[in-house]
């Protein structure tokens, strides 16, 4: 079986822009570079060149001349026809080459040149000697059959020319790392108005329906935040009428639901005047007119909390005893209390949500679970708590762990049991109002494992 491939993680779009900047910038840096190196090392090789051409036809003019009047020390003739250029000469006379003190052998020149002007032809050629570059420029001296071919060291010129090179490539790193940065800076300052965006899209997400962002400068990102302000306020007001809905709803179930419930106490109270058929079926209606009178107060408190007219009272309590009192006031005293020996039990929290976070979990368990096993306390990370109740159910299936806490949800195992489908909902509110959560773990030797972590200190934060 094929192993699913793990998504590639795209880069940041400011990531993204600066090495586009800076690749944009190495590119064309380069390539003027290059082209300015190719064109100063030209100009430069050149120049070099056309001085040692001029200077080698006048020390062959000379050398002429000095063969013209009869001079037969061809050693002097190199040496006082030619100026000093760290290089060396070479005159052929009818066949013969006589060489200046600072060359060996006439085989260290380049035997093309050498070829080209022994048959009466002029050059230049560039080689090494001795690990330098040089450039040898021959003359033919026709009128007296000789040949005068002189080097010239381009240890100088070669120097200069690295040296540009360098310049030009340290010129070009300085040029990329420069773009990058001014990428990087600019991608900052473009992508701030997108994270105000994004900011504020993550306040509307978790429930801060007043967000709005400020009125922008630039007239493109002002139409940007007036648009998000309009979507804002058309959200806000859809799910204020939403929940004003839902509780205008709740408040005008209350007064029917509790007259029949009131007629329904009073036919249970009087079943055994009834037949036994009847009986079966007054017990149908007592049970679905207790459920829904339940289905109504849930959705009262759930207005109340999505409105956000319900406060946090947060007082010093000792955990272990008013965990206690509410499983006895729950009709669970019998379920066994475990408290880890390093937890906290002396706690700032709000005992009445607190209470209503451990009765649904409680009665969840005794619908959902076949009853609750035990109920736990233990540390959290920081200065948090860890309430827990375990059941011996069925059990919640991975892919139902997220989706039971929603409103009205259902699990598969409680699909056909009574239940509002609300109680787990508001155990999710509650926690999450005391800076809180909630979640569903496999219970050891089988079951489910309900833990809410809840903060303990006063100001109802992780430290």
């Amino acid at each position: 079986m094929a192993r699913a491939s793990r998504p590639r993680r795209a880069l940041s779009l400011r990531i993204r822009f600066t090495l586009f900047l800076g690749l944009t910038a190495f590119t064309t840096s380069a390539a003027l570079t290059a082209f300015t190196y190719t064109t100063a090392r030209n100009y430069l090789l050149d120049q070099r060149s056309r001085v040692a051409r001029a200077q080698t036809y006048a020390n062959a003019t000379s050398a002429l001349s000095q063969l013209n009047t009869g001079v037969t020390d061809f050693g002097k003739i190199i040496t006082s026809s030619r100026t000093e250029s760290g290089g060396f000469a070479i005159l052929f006379v009818d066949g013969r080459d006589f060489a200046q003190l600072t060359l060996r052998q006439k085989e260290l020149l380049p035997s093309e040149l050498v070829e080209q002007v022994t048959n009466h032809q002029s050059g230049q050629q560039r080689f090494e000697f001795d690990g330098a570059p040089y450039l040898a420029v021959g003359v033919d001296i026709r009128a007296v059959d000789a040949q005068y071919i002189e080097a010239f060291n381009l240890s100088d010129t070669d120097r200069v020319i690295r040296q540009v090179g360098t310049a030009l490539a340290l010129g070009s790193l300085v040029i990329t790392v420069l773009a990058a940065s001014l990428g990087w800076w600019a991608s900052r300052r473009l992508l701030k108005p997108v994270s105000r965006v994004a900011a504020a899209a993550g306040g509307l997400a978790s429930g801060g329906l007043h967000t709005r962002l400020d009125p922008e400068s630039d007239p493109e990102l002002n139409r940007l935040a007036q648009s998000f302000n309009d979507m804002a306020d058309t959200m806000q007001a859809r799910i204020e009428r939403e929940a004003q809905f839902a509780s205008d709803v709740s408040h005008e179930l209350r007064s029917p639901i509790t007259a029949l419930s009131a007629a329904v106490e009073v036919l249970d109270a009087r079943r055994t005047d009834l037949p036994e058929r009847t009986q079966q079926a007054l017990d149908v209606v007592v049970n679905q007119v207790r459920r829904f009178d339940q289905m109504v107060l849930d959705l009262l408190e759930l207005s109340r909390i999505d409105a956000g007219v319900t406060d946090i009272h947060r007082e010093e309590l000792r955990l272990d005893d008013v965990v206690a009192r509410i499983a006895q006031r729950a009709g669970f005293g019998d379920v066994p209390i475990d408290i880890a020996p390093t937890t906290l039990t002396t706690v700032w929290i709000d005992k009445l949500r607190l209470e209503r976070i451990l009765a649904n979990l409680l009665d969840n368990a005794r619908q959902h679970g076949g009853g609750a096993e035990r109920i736990t306390i233990e540390p959290g990370p920081g200065r948090n708590v860890l309430l827990a109740v375990e059941d011996s159910g069925p059990g919640v299936a991975r892919g139902e762990r997220q989706r039971i806490f929603e409103r009205f949800a259902r699990g598969t195992a409680a699909r056909h049991r009574i239940g509002t489908g609300l109680g787990l909902a508001l155990v999710t509110e509650h926690a999450h109002a005391l800076g809180g959560e909630v979640w569903v773990e496999d219970r050891i030797g089988g079951g489910a494992r309900f833990v809410v972590r809840m903060p303990t200190d006063r100001r109802g934060g992780e430290s």
